[in-house]
């Protein structure tokens, strides 16, 4: 039994010695290649074997022949050991060399993983990095849009600035030189004007608050039925103006908890964008409903409907839509704010906007999440 107990002690303290030696072999190595590390790896549990196993046999005090015999044999075992391993470990080296060159392609905006067989984590890491192109992919294409879109804005406000600007200029010139015909109406449309570029200026402030995530709501618990009242009460003028028809009959008393203000203003821009598509003796119709714990506010025109292909773009910054919708086309003006200052304010108060044809028209509906009982 004590023959038995020394022999367990050596090959323990050759093995643990062997380890130890792999271990800071791998600490002073580790900032070097996988292929080193796969080295020291396989090296490590065949060290350990051999030094455990000679050391009980020189402990055992065999003869000169059965030494070298044992000798022999651990050491043609331990080479053909880590020959193997090595053969083997290149293999994980190719795999893991292989996505580090796919890995490349990061920045040319397709990242494909290379084909055939791979480890568990190498395969989920090869994953991962799809999955990590694709949304990379996905921001540099919205960035883009972005950039369009901000640039077709800022030509569309020039151009809506520069010619109101220019009215007011010839006109205040003519006051001052005292040819106007008629002064009290230079001073209303100059005031129309003011109000005009007071309106843009507003919209431009409220739309840049909503992209940086500033825009400050004060919710409270209200019913959807008083904020349509109020938004058909404030278009009611407009739609009097249009000889165009408000319907807001088929209105739930759904709780909400919303920001008033700007839920109101929300409501408001749908209906302008709504009567003002819509053509005389045309009908405007405002409903909302309770649907599975949200509540759905619609405003419908008829505006005889927006193209297909337009329909993902209507709540972009500065879009104002077709030919047939362009604000040229029906006489007033706007930057394209309105739109985008609504899916802005509704998808803060964690909801969305939405727009899809109808016949004869076009329905924007927006979800709110219904109040908490």
């Amino acid at each position: 039994m004590r023959d038995v107990a020394l022999i367990a002690l050596y090959a323990l303290l050759g093995a643990v010695a062997a380890g130890l030696l792999g271990a800071l072999a791998l600490r002073a190595l580790r900032h070097r290649s996988v292929a080193v590390s796969l080295t020291v790896v396989a090296a490590v549990p065949v060290t350990a074997m051999l030094a455990g196993t000679l050391a009980v046999a020189w402990a055992m005090f065999l003869s000169s022949h059965d030494l070298t015999v044992v000798t022999t044999v651990c050491a043609m075992a331990a080479v053909v050991s880590l020959a193997t391993a090595l053969l083997l470990g290149r293999w994980v080296v190719a795999r893991s060399a292989a996505l580090t060159r796919a890995a490349r392609s990061f920045d040319e905006g397709g990242f494909a993983a290379p084909d055939g067989g791979a480890t568990a984590e190498l395969a989920e890491l090869g994953r991962e990095l799809a999955a990590t192109s694709a949304r990379l992919a996905a921001s540099r294409e919205r960035e883009r849009a972005l950039d369009a879109s901000r640039r077709e804005l800022v030509a569309w406000i020039s151009h809506d600035l520069r010619t109101p600007l220019a009215g007011l200029r010839a006109m205040s010139e003519a006051l001052e030189d005292g040819v106007a015909e008629d002064p009290g109406r230079y001073f209303r449309q100059i005031r129309t004007e003011v109000d005009r570029l007071n309106a843009l200026v507003g919209d431009l402030f409220e739309l840049s608050r909503i992209h940086a995530g500033a825009l400050p709501l004060q919710p409270s618990r209200m019913s959807v039925y008083d904020l349509v009242g109020d938004a058909l009460a404030g278009a009611g003028p407009l739609a009097r103006e249009h000889g165009v028809r408000l319907v807001g009959g088929e209105v739930d008393a759904v709780p909400v908890e919303v920001d008033g203000k700007e839920m109101t203003r929300v409501l408001g821009n749908l209906l302008v964008n709504a009567i003002r598509r819509t053509p005389a003796d045309g009908t405007v119709a405002v409903a909302a409903r309770r649907a599975a714990g949200t509540v759905v506010v619609s405003v419908t025109d008829e505006c005889g409907g927006i193209p297909e292909e337009d329909l993902p773009r209507v709540f972009d910054t500065g879009w104002r839509g077709s030919a047939a919708r362009t604000p040229e086309a029906h006489g007033h003006g706007g930057a394209g704010l309105g739109l985008a200052i609504v899916r802005g304010i509704v998808e803060a108060h964690a909801g969305r906007a939405t727009v899809r044809n109808v016949p004869g028209g076009c329905r924007f509906e927006v979800t709110l999440p219904s109040a908490r009982p």
